[in-house]
């Protein structure tokens, strides 16, 4: 890249998800955080609907200070590509000039994470930070995810899935087969979401069926996992092809396990970077964050989370997040940190790799004519 050019950057933010309010910190921190020096930012909201945000919804979703330093866009236009998409966001300070050259999709959980807006930005012919969509789809489904782990030989705590149109005849039957193969505790979760949302710790057979239909509200898929007794750490992975993992951190939930009100509203759960584990640990959780990344065909970024099993030290994968929070104060930003790469730098990395993955995606052949 050219010394001195401001690279365009479009941040899509929002989304049609229960993380929605997260997708706004993250967008608002990164806005804070780039030099205006480096970057010239446009930002495209959209709605809990799942809409195009207009510009009085745009200033909504953002605090003044980070609005003061972005210009609404309201068209994604894919140049030769000829795919449009307009909203009714209308700037006097843009012009067809100002239209981003790269985008980052800040949006966590489904219509976002699970490579719909991937998917789009691709067809669209955009480069864009952050996995693709396979990478993305794998990773918001935790059944599929949990196969590809298993297929690849990774550790995978048992588990059991089962279809919500099924629970009115066959509740009786899953809660056997939980005391049969699993044993209580065990933890229900919608498999398609994050930020622990719809997650129940179950300890016995007198929460299972209430807990097991709070989870089926959140996704037609839930998943029964082993409750471990365990301690909760993470890796942060950052590259392409050859992807490299950061220190491990350790999270410390204020409740019993690491829930939603734990991890966003709580003021009592802490983070330790790095995680005081030892270092024969350490170096396994790296090594299989880079297997995980690879086996789902990752690129730009993730965030792999594990159980260390206390009393034998036994590592667990648990899940990876294709977009984790991403502020300065998030896990996955603290690792890198930590590892001797600041927030800027990180995000100039990211910009670096999604260039770098579109360039060689635009090289490959298509046909034998």
């Amino acid at each position: 890249m050219e010394k001195n050019h401001k690279t365009k950057l479009g941040i899509i933010f929002g989304g049609k998800s229960g993380e929605h309010e997260i997708s706004l910190t993250s967008a608002a921190s990164v806005i804070r955080a780039l030099d205006p020096r480096e970057y010239d930012i446009t930002v495209i909201g959209i709605t809990k609907q799942g809409k195009l945000a207009n510009a009085v919804e745009v200033r909504q979703m953002l605090p003044t200070d980070a609005l003061d330093r972005v210009v609404p866009f309201g068209a994604l236009d894919g140049g030769d590509a000829k795919m449009r998409l307009i909203s009714s966001v209308s700037s006097g300070k843009g012009d067809a000039g100002s239209a981003p050259e790269i985008y980052f999709p800040l949006m966590h959980g489904p219509y976002g994470e699970d490579g719909t807006i991937q998917g789009l930005l691709e067809v669209a012919g955009f480069p864009y930070i952050g996995c693709g969509v396979l990478a993305s789809a794998v990773g918001m489904d935790k059944d599929v995810m949990k196969r590809l782990f298993l297929h690849a030989g990774l550790p995978v705590a048992p588990y059991l899935v089962v279809d919500s149109a099924s629970l009115e005849t066959e509740i009786g039957t899953l809660e056997k087969a939980v005391v049969c193969d699993l044993g209580y505790p065990v933890f229900s979760k919608p498999a398609n979401l994050g930020s622990s949302v719809g997650v129940c710790k179950i300890h016995d057979e007198d929460e299972f069926e209430e807990s097991v239909r709070h989870s089926a509200q959140f996704d037609h898929k839930i998943l029964i996992e082993k409750g471990i007794n365990a301690r909760e750490v993470e890796c942060a992975i950052l590259g392409n092809w050859e992807p490299q993992a950061s220190v491990v951190g350790e999270v410390l939930p204020a409740h019993e396990f690491y829930d939603y009100d734990a991890k966003y509203i709580s003021e009592e759960s802490r983070l330790e970077i790095p995680a005081r584990i030892p270092e024969a640990a350490a170096r396994e959780v790296r090594d299989i964050a880079v297997r995980a990344f690879k086996t789902i065909n990752g690129s730009g970024l993730a965030r792999v989370d594990f159980f260390l099993e206390r009393g034998t030290d036994k590592i667990w994968l648990n899940e990876i997040n294709t977009m984790p929070g991403f502020t300065p104060i998030s896990m996955y930003a603290k690792l890198w940190a930590a590892s001797g790469t600041d927030f800027r730098a990180l995000v100039r990395r990211l910009v670096e790799l999604a260039f770098e993955r579109h360039r060689e995606r635009n090289e490959l052949r298509i046909s034998q004519v």
